[in-house]
C-alpha cells in the first residue's frame, strides 16, 4: 500500500486563502494544495523563483484534509493610511511603489482578510512517483528541521505544534486519516468532514463536489484553471 505522510495543521489563527475578489480575502474549510505546496518547499528552502521544482512537487501531491475541529470564523479588517513616496514590501520579494496625485493618498488603505481561529486539520498526502526527490521522508525530515520559518496560509499564522506526524501506509489518503487518532477535543475521525483532490481516493457518489482553483501557476505567480475538491461530509450524530 502505498505510503502518506500526516501533518497537523493547527494554530491560534490559520488561512486556508480561496479566491480573492478586490480586498477581500476569503477563506475556506480545507488547505489549497497550492498552500500545501508552498508550505513544504518553505521547508525545504526552495525559493520563490523555482517554478519548475514547485510546479512539479503540486502536480505530484494528492491530498485529504480531515476537519478536526474547525473553529471560529474570523474577519479582520485592516487600514494603513499610505502616502506617495511610501513603499511596500510583498511576497514577491519585490518592492512595491506608488504613483498618483496627492489627493488620491486622502483615504486610508483598506483591506480585510478572513482567518480561521482555534481551528485544528490533520492532512494525510502521498506523491506520485513515490520515489521521485523529494520523497515523503525528505519533507518529514524538513518539516522536523525546516530551512524557514513555517507559517499556516499566512505569515503572521504561526503553527501552534509539531506539523509532520510522521508517515503511515493505506490505500488511499482517505482511509490514511481515518487510521489516525482523533485529537482530545475534536471529531470522530470517520464523522468528521473530510477533503480530498483527484487522484487521492474513490470518489463516491455521495461524495460532495466543489469547483476551486486550488493550484498556482508558479511561473506566473497566479492561481489559474478549475479543480475539482470532493468532500464526505460530515456525519450528524443524534
Amino acid at each position: 500500500m502505498p505510503a502518506h505522510l500526516l501533518l497537523r495543521l493547527e494554530a491560534p489563527l490559520m488561512s486556508f486563502g480561496t479566491t480573492a475578489v478586490d480586498h477581500r480575502r476569503p477563506v475556506q474549510a480545507w488547505p489549497a494544495v497550492s498552500m500545501l505546496t508552498g508550505l513544504l518547499a518553505n521547508a525545504l528552502g526552495w525559493e520563490r523563483s523555482d517554478n519548475v521544482a514547485l510546479d512539479r512537487l503540486q502536480a505530484r501531491i494528492r491530498w485529504a484534509a480531515r476537519i478536526d475541529r474547525p473553529g471560529t470564523l474570523l474577519n479582520d479588517f485592516q487600514t494603513a493610511q499610505l502616502g506617495k513616496d511610501d513603499r511596500g514590501w510583498t511576497t514577491r520579494g519585490v518592492v512595491e511603489t506608488r504613483g498618483g496625485g496627492d489627493a488620491a493618498y486622502n483615504s486610508p488603505h483598506l483591506r480585510y482578510r478572513d482567518y480561521r481561529a482555534d481551528a485544528s486539520v490533520l492532512v494525510a498526502l502521498r506523491l506520485e512517483p513515490e520515489t521521485e526527490p523529494p520523497t515523503l521522508a525528505d519533507l518529514a525530515a524538513a518539516l522536523d528541521t525546516p530551512k524557514r520559518p513555517l507559517f499556516l496560509g499566512r505569515k503572521g499564522c504561526l503553527p501552534a505544534t509539531r506539523i509532520s506526524r510522521g508517515i503511515l501506509e493505506a490505500a488511499d489518503a482517505v482511509e490514511a486519516l481515518d487510521q489516525a487518532p482523533a485529537i482530545p477535543d475534536g471529531e470522530v475521525p470517520s464523522a468528521a468532514a473530510v477533503y480530498f483532490n483527484v487522484g487521492a481516493a474513490e470518489v463516491m457518489p455521495q461524495h460532495r463536489v466543489h469547483q476551486t482553483s486550488d493550484e498556482r501557476r508558479f511561473s506566473l505567480d497566479v492561481h489559474a484553471g478549475r479543480q475539482q475538491v470532493f468532500e464526505r461530509v460530515r456525519k450528524v450524530t443524534p
